[in-house]
């Protein structure tokens, strides 16, 4: 009797700490995202500030129909960021591999340099690009804006692709080499497909940091307005914009539709190559 009411309370001790652990990830969770949720509902009324004034959509309107300046900004941004992600997805997925085959020093040298702009404050980015253009002659605009986004973003893209490059056999590429593969078709052919990955988990992460920068885009966009410059000139002269609820909310909603699609996607390839690497075990 003695020895069950032990095990009674150690269940409960048990359980108690999963409930506890439990309410703690659900504050967490409604600390972060009750803010976005409050803006998402109050995109719905047409108001100044939070007061409800009933459901409507014009804020929508304003933001895709009225509002010529915001629509230019969302291009601008969405044209940034895409171009710049891919550039840095290319330049880091080659920096990784060439990385990876270094020595012990050389690589460590090199990572502790890549660790750099991303621990580096954003203005010191920012202003040594400036300077930068400036001496090199570089008009301001698109191009400087491109050439800077792929440049604090390639690093990330470096530490996305290397993990996943240190868990490849690197013997695949030396057998594709030694079959009569040339080293540009053994790289496309035999390596890139296995750093798929890692090489898209470098682009979204590129693509979000890009979508989200400030700074480096503040010094640097020679009057081309992102999302995000356009919101602290527009705060700047004229105060909170309403629209800019409704603009969070579709930023917000694309960002989480595009992760669970892509989660989906991950998940159903996963279990894909397992049937596959078990199919053949079995064969």
């Amino acid at each position: 009797m003695v020895v069950n009411l032990k095990k009674i309370a150690k269940l409960r001790e048990v359980n108690l700490r999963k409930v506890g652990a439990y309410l703690f990830l659900v504050a967490v969770l409604l600390a972060l995202y009750a803010p976005i949720f409050l803006v998402i509902v109050y995109s719905f009324t047409d108001a100044n500030g939070l007061q409800w004034k009933g459901f409507s959509l014009e804020l929508y309107n304003r933001l895709f129909v009225t509002n010529v300046a915001v629509k230019r900004a969302i291009f601008n941004t969405l044209i940034i960021a895409l171009a710049s992600s891919l550039i840095a997805t290319l330049i880091g997925t080659m920096t990784a591999i060439g990385v990876n085959v270094m020595r012990k020093t050389p690589k460590t040298i090199f990572l502790g340099i890549n660790q750099i702009p991303v621990i580096n404050a954003d203005i010191v980015v920012g202003i040594s690009l400036m300077l930068l253009f400036v001496s090199m002659g570089l008009p301001e605009g698109f191009l400087t804006l491109i050439i800077a986004h792929s440049v604090i973003c390639t690093p990330y893209v470096v530490l996305s692709v290397l993990p996943r490059l240190m868990m490849i056999n690197s013997n695949t590429y030396d057998a594709a080499l030694d079959l009569g593969a040339t080293p540009t078709q053994a790289l496309y052919k035999v390596l890139f497909p296995q750093l798929t990955l890692g090489m898209r988990n470098g682009f979204l992460l590129a693509f979000t940091l890009s979508l989200d920068d400030f700074v480096v885009s503040k010094f640097n966009n020679g009057g081309i307005d992102t999302i995000s410059t356009y919101i602290y000139n527009r705060l700047r002269v004229k105060g909170m914009d309403p629209t800019f609820r409704a603009l969070s909310a579709i930023i917000f909603l694309l960002v989480l539709v595009f992760l669970v699609a892509y989660n989906i996607s991950s998940t159903k390839r996963r279990k894909y190559s397992r049937k596959i690497v078990n199919l053949q075990a079995k064969g």
